[in-house]
């Protein structure tokens, strides 16, 4: 079945920098378009970004530019870089099969990601 293990969140202070990992098995990785979202307690889920097969990207205006996607097929692995992070991003960030918000079922438990001084 399709499973994913993120890694990577944790405690940072505001304008910090984390990158999460997403290893990802169940499907065809290669083949598929990815996305990480976020979630905040009580709040819904928010699309932060997605990679196609071709490599082309795309960001929630709320990221772009501090946030960087990447994937490597070979690894079956989706990475977030984060950069110039702030409190409001503080959130649970889950890999996702899929471009866009993703059902319960393709997407991941999620990394806990804290910005706070």
């Amino acid at each position: 079945q399709v499973q994913f293990v993120e890694s990577g969140g944790g405690l940072v202070q505001p304008g910090g920098s984390l990158r999460l990992s997403c290893a990802a098995s169940g499907f065809t990785f290669n083949t598929s378009s990815m996305s990480w979202v976020r979630q905040v307690p009580g709040k819904g889920i928010e699309w932060v970004s997605g990679i196609n097969t071709g490599g082309a990207t795309g960001y929630a205006v709320s990221v772009k530019g501090r946030f960087t996607i990447s994937r490597d097929n070979a690894k079956n692995t989706l990475y977030l870089q984060m950069n110039s992070l702030k409190p409001e991003d503080t959130a649970v960030y889950c890999c996702a099969k899929g471009w866009g918000i993703p059902s319960p079922g393709l997407r991941g438990q999620g990394t806990q990601v804290t910005v706070s001084s």
